[in-house]
Parts: structure tokens; C-alpha cells; sequence
């Protein structure tokens, strides 16, 4: 069965040409596309889609729209995936995404939409309930963080640094493994590595393991800007 989908955003041609993208895409079937936060309540209502595919920032507020669409989901259909497409690598948007739990929840840069592999990889992972945050935000946590002088990052290897930036994207072990060739069961050593040396509670689960990761990061970055200092 192809994946149903709802897509929200404002802008018109942005809209027409997303809506191509992924019709152009096997097993994906988009049900309705809507520009304001009204209307695509009323389409996941209407369509009971597996997925939504949102604008961070749509009619009538400009906000986060986009995120009270997926707070309002978790709570009336927490089996729908969201995936929330944004322009700011800000994590403050990643992090209120993940607020009410990271399963079935992705945060990717509107820049993605020009890889249609990526977003539909995001629209995949949602939809079976997993977690995917955009490279980019995760690598500016990242990189903050491991300026500062007593980050437990830095005490990280190269290979550790690899493994977290791909578990913090929302990688299986599997996936990992894959691009870093390696066994599973070495990226599993590796993970129980970074996770000690962070002083992170072990997660089986991938989307937990996103979000502990991103946390501890934002958390960082936070405590790096408070202190005075600039990325």
C-alpha cells in the first residue's frame, strides 16, 4: 500500500512543486494539499493520511504552525507521522518538534526538497514511526559544542563523532554500519561508547536515541550561548 500523505504550505508554486515532486515518487500518494493550519486539520481529518508533510510557518500566525499541527496530532492521531520542512537550521524549531516524543517525527531543511531521495526517506522513517533530524542543525550542534572547553565531545574519537552525528539524523545500526563499513555489532560497541562518555542513558530505540542525543546537544549550545559566546 503506497503511503498517504497530506501536504501543508503557503507558497503556491513551493506547494505545486513539492506536490509534483512526491506524485512523481513510487508508493506515495498524495491525498490533499492545503495552505494554513485550518485546512490541513480538516484534510487529516477528512483523508486520515499516514503522514503530513508541513510548512514550519503557515497561515494564520506565521509561526510555528507547524509544530501546533504536530502537538495537536500526537494528541488526536498519534499514529500519523509529521514531517515539518523548515529554512532555519535553529534547533530551538527541532526541539519543540520533539517536545511530546520523537516517534514518527521529522525536522528537515527546505533545501532537502531539491533531493527527493531525502525527503522521502523522511516521509519513510515517519511513517514507521521513527525520528529524523536534518544534518545541517545536527552538524552546527555539533560543532558548537565541541568548541567548548570542557565538552565531553572532545573526548570523543573521530569515529565516535561519526557515529553520533548519523544516530543524532536518526540512523538504525544497519544504516550505520552501511556508510561507515562496519558490522552492526561495531557500531553497537561504539554507540555504548558515545552514551558512557556523555552520560547518556542507553536507548534501543532509534527515536529515542535521536532525541537523547539532541537534547544533550541543544542543552549544550544553550549552556555555550549563555556563557557569552557566539557560534
Amino acid at each position: 500500500m503506497p503511503i498517504r500523505l497530506v501536504l501543508a504550505e503557503d507558497h503556491y508554486l513551493v506547494r505545486e512543486g513539492v506536490r509534483r515532486l512526491l506524485e512523481a515518487q513510487p508508493g506515495i500518494e498524495v491525498a490533499a494539499v492545503c495552505g494554513d493550519l485550518g485546512s490541513l486539520l480538516e484534510a487529516v481529518d477528512r483523508e486520515a493520511p499516514d503522514v503530513v508533510v508541513t510548512d514550519v510557518r503557515m497561515p494564520p500566525g506565521h509561526s510555528d504552525e507547524g509544530i501546533q499541527a504536530a502537538r495537536r496530532l500526537r494528541e488526536t492521531k498519534p499514529s500519523v507521522g509529521v514531517v515539518v520542512l523548515s529554512q532555519y537550521a535553529n534547533p530551538s524549531y527541532a526541539l519543540a518538534l520533539l517536545d511530546t516524543g520523537s516517534a514518527g517525527r521529522a525536522y528537515l531543511l527546505k533545501e532537502r526538497v531539491h533531493d527527493p531521495d531525502q525527503l522521502v526517506a523522511a516521509i519513510r522513517a515517519v511513517s514507521d514511526g521513527g525520528s529524523l533530524i536534518d544534518p545541517k542543525v545536527v552538524e552546527g550542534l555539533v560543532a558548537v559544542r565541541a568548541r567548548a572547553a570542557t565538552s565531553p565531545l572532545r573526548d570523543l574519537t573521530t569515529r565516535e563523532r561519526d557515529v553520533l552525528r548519523k544516530m543524532a539524523e536518526g540512523r538504525n545500526n544497519a544504516s550505520i554500519g552501511q556508510d561507515l563499513v562496519v558490522t552492526e555489532r561495531s557500531v553497537e560497541k561504539v554507540i555504548n561508547s558515545i552514551f558512557m562518555k556523555l552520560g547518556l542513558t542507553w536507548e534501543p530505540a532509534v527515536h529515542k536515541r535521536v532525541k537523547a542525543v539532541i537534547l544533550y546537544l541543544a542543552e549544550s549550545d544553550r549552556d555555550y550561548r549563555d556563557n557569552g559566546s557566539q557560534p
